[in-house]
């Protein structure tokens, strides 16, 4: 017989894993944004370089925009909640280690970026918000320069970013994802078809964190604030390059595989904490 205390703990792990599923949801439709945005950038269709805040703007201005922003930042908040709880129950077994611990404190910045974009939704929705992401990015960058060790923690920050980047890349190089998917759920055609848009969406969002990073690292060796930019920065950097269009085409299916990715994983993640 199951003791009775068994039950709450199980309805417990059982909501934190459709919060995580939820969140997932939320994260997919903010990079599907991103992603389609930029696209229709590329391709002169009217789209724009945006931002995850300037993406929720967009999407505020719909049919139906409030409830909208409403549902995706419960889902944001969600998701931070699962992330959060990731580090600290250590459901992935990342360990106590030095990799480990850099694991779970990325885990940690995932769930405060979320939690973060979770409450520009609120603001939003009570007319609060609706700065340039790209303006945000420098202030913020200011802000933290404006005091003492700020130009070092600029310049640190843009080494994390530049660190994820990085492990986006390796994520696709080394098909890490794999050991996180139900393997028993899928086909091997649907497999095979997830992997592809998995791995052109983490190389995307690798690349573009790296921009970030470089960015961040810049601002911080000229002590600049101006040099910051965000994600929609990162965009138009890339739309600057020769082959501008094109590049930026590329990345931005990228992104959109990303958001598609996130979605993937809202199906066949194991998302269960213990």
């Amino acid at each position: 017989m199951t003791p009775p205390s068994s039950h709450p703990k199980k309805h417990l792990k059982r909501s934190l894993s459709v919060a995580a599923r939820i969140g997932y949801i939320a994260k997919g439709v903010v990079y599907l944004l991103i992603g389609g945005l930029a696209v229709m950038a590329a391709a002169g269709l009217g789209g724009e370089h945006a931002g995850t805040k300037e993406s929720i703007n967009q999407l505020i201005q719909r049919p139906f925009g409030d409830t909208l922003v409403g549902l995706l930042g419960a889902g944001l908040f969600a998701y931070a909640l699962w992330r959060l709880l990731q580090a600290l129950l250590d459901s992935e077994d990342a360990g106590r280690g030095p990799k480990g611990i850099v694991t779970r404190l990325g885990f940690t910045i995932s769930s405060l970026t979320h939690a973060s974009l979770g409450v520009y939704c609120i603001d939003l929705l009570l007319n609060a918000a609706m700065s340039s992401g790209e303006a945000a990015a420098q202030d913020r960058t200011a802000l933290l320069m404006s005091h003492q060790g700020g130009v070092i923690l600029v310049f640190c920050v843009g080494l994390v970013f530049l660190g994820v980047g990085l492990r986006q890349l390796w994520r696709a190089i080394t098909r890490s994802y794999l050991d996180n998917w139900h393997h028993r759920q899928m086909s091997t055609g649907q497999r095979r078809f997830f992997e592809g848009i998995t791995r052109w969406g983490l190389l995307a969002r690798g690349v573009v964190f790296m921009i970030i990073g470089l960015f961040l690292c810049l601002s911080a060796w000229q002590t600049d604030p101006s040099q910051a930019q965000g994600l929609g920065g990162a965009l138009t950097a890339l739309a600057a390059r020769p082959f501008g269009p094109w590049l930026l085409g590329v990345v931005a299916l990228g992104l959109f595989s990303y958001g598609l990715y996130c979605l993937i994983n809202a199906a066949f993640r194991d998302t269960s904490v213990d």
